[in-house]
C-alpha cells in the first residue's frame, strides 16, 4: 500500500490542472505582452485567470500579481510595507515566533537593515492571541504579517480579528496563506486583508506558480526589474500555462472545499484518537481550530527521522518535526514555539492528508506508527532511561 500522507509539502496535480497547462502550452504560447494576435490571445487568458483568482478570494483584478510562489509573495509583501513605513519613519514589524522562514528570513534581514521586529508568542495551543497582538501595535508600526495556518501544526488563526485591529490602527496587514488558500474560505475585503501570499502547489496546482494580493492604494517595491509586466510590479514573461494550470486547480479546490473538508475532518479526527492511544505522545497545536487535513504529533523518547525512514517503507509519505540545516539536525522552530523541548520536539511526525484518504488508508497509518514508535523504542537509550526513572517524562 502506498499513501501520500505529505500534501502540506506539495499536492498531487490535478487533472484539471494538467489538461488547463497542456492546452495552453499547445494552442496559447504566444508571449501576452505582444502585439499580434497570438499573444493577445495569451494576453486575454492571462487576464481571465486574474479575474477567476480575484473573484475566489473576493478581490479586485488589479490586486493580483502572479509571482513564482509564496515565498516571492511573502517576500515583496514584506519589503514593500518595510519601505511604505521607511518612507514615514516607521520602521517597527509584529509577526509570530512560527512564520514560514519566507517571512522569519525576511523580518531577519530587515532587522539588519535597522528595523525592530516584535515576535508575538503563540502557546501552546499555536495561536496567536488578539490581545496580545494589539498591545504589541505601537506608533512606529508599518507591518503586521501573521500567517492564515501554519505549516507544520495546521492552526489556524483568527485573521478577521487581526484584519479589524490593523485597519483600525492603520497598519498594513499582511498575511501568508500559503496553507490555506484551496483549503479554507477566505474573504479578503471582510477580513480586512491587505496582502496576502498564495502557492499553486499547495492546492493541487503546478510548483513554481503563485500569486500576491495586495490591496488598491498601495505601493508594491519590485524585487525583479527589467519589464512592464504585471503593472510593472513583477518583470519576466508570465508563466502562463503555471497561471491557468493554478487558477483551474484553485476554482476546483473552492468549489468542492466544504465537501472535501468535511471528509477530511472526519479522517482527520479518526487519525488523532488513533495516535492518542500512543503512551507518551501528544498532538500539536490546537484539536478544532487547525486544518482539515493536518495532524501533528510528538512521541517521547525517539527521533522523527526514523519513523520517517520505517514509514516509508511501509509506504507511507509523511514529513516530521526536524530540519536538516547546514549539516545540523534542528529541532522543528514551530514545535519550539509552542513549548515543546528539543527532545520531544525532534520526535514527532507531521501527517497532512488529501481529499482522497479514506479510513482503511487512515487505520493503516494509525496501525504503523504504533508499531514504529514502539519498535524504536525498544532500543532507544533515552526511552530505557524514561522508563528506568533516570528521567521524568514530559507528555
Amino acid at each position: 500500500m502506498n499513501i501520500y500522507a505529505d500534501n502540506a509539502a506539495t499536492t498531487k496535480m490535478s487533472e484539471a490542472a494538467i489538461l488547463a497547462m497542456t492546452e495552453c502550452m499547445e494552442n496559447t504560447y504566444g508571449n501576452p505582452s505582444s502585439l499580434y494576435r497570438i499573444g493577445q490571445r495569451a494576453k486575454e487568458k492571462l487576464e481571465k485567470a486574474r479575474e477567476e483568482i480575484a473573484a475566489l478570494i473576493n478581490a479586485e483584478p488589479k490586486e493580483i500579481i502572479f509571482t513564482s510562489g509564496g515565498s516571492e509573495s511573502d517576500n515583496q509583501a514584506i519589503l514593500s510595507a518595510a519601505m511604505i513605513g521607511k518612507k514615514r519613519g516607521k520602521k517597527h514589524i509584529v509577526s509570530s515566533e512560527f512564520e514560514h522562514h519566507a517571512v522569519l528570513h525576511t523580518l531577519k534581514k530587515l532587522e539588519k537593515n535597522g528595523y525592530e521586529i516584535t515576535l508575538l508568542p503563540v502557546h501552546e495551543n499555536g495561536i496567536v492571541r488578539t490581545d496580545e497582538l494589539e498591545a504589541a501595535i505601537r506608533d512606529d508600526t508599518c507591518l503586521v504579517t501573521i500567517m492564515t495556518a501554519n505549516n507544520e501544526i495546521g492552526t489556524i488563526q483568527p485573521i478577521a480579528e487581526i484584519g479589524s485591529i490593523c485597519r483600525q490602527k492603520g497598519v498594513i496587514f499582511h498575511t501568508d496563506a500559503v496553507q490555506a488558500v484551496g483549503h479554507i474560505a477566505i474573504d479578503v475585503k471582510a477580513e480586512n486583508i491587505d496582502m496576502l501570499s498564495a502557492s499553486a502547489h499547495k492546492f493541487h496546482g503546478p510548483k513554481g506558480v503563485g500569486f500576491l494580493y495586495c490591496r488598491k492604494g498601495i505601493i508594491l517595491s519590485n524585487l525583479i526589474e527589467g519589464g512592464a509586466q504585471e503593472r510593472g510590479k513583477r518583470a519576466g514573461t508570465e508563466n502562463l500555462p503555471g497561471i491557468l494550470g493554478m487558477t483551474a486547480a484553485l476554482k476546483e479546490a473552492v468549489r468542492d472545499m466544504d465537501k472535501h473538508n468535511e471528509h477530511k475532518v472526519s479522517i482527520r479526527d479518526h487519525l488523532i484518537a488513533g495516535l492518542s492511544e500512543i503512551p507518551h505522545s501528544a498532538l500539536n497545536g490546537d484539536a478544532e481550530k487547525r486544518l482539515s487535513g493536518n495532524v501533528n504529533f510528538s512521541f517521547e523518547g525517539i527521533e522523527g527521522e526514523s519513523i520517517l525512514m520505517l514509514l516509508d517503507q511501509k509506504g507511507i509519505s509523511a514529513s516530521s518535526g526536524s530540519a536538516c540545516t547546514s549539516g545540523a539536525l534542528d529541532p522543528s522552530h514551530v514545535l519550539l514555539s509552542i513549548g515543546r523541548i528539543h527532545d520531544v520536539a525532534h520526535g514527532s511526525l507531521r501527517l497532512s492528508i488529501g481529499e482522497d484518504i479514506t479510513v482503511g488508508e487512515a487505520d493503516y497509518i494509525i496501525s504503523n506508527v504504533k508499531e514504529v514508535v514502539e519498535y524504536l523504542r525498544s532500543f532507544s537509550p533515552v526511552w530505557r532511561d524514561l522508563m528506568t526513572g533516570k528521567r521524568e517524562f514530559i507528555l
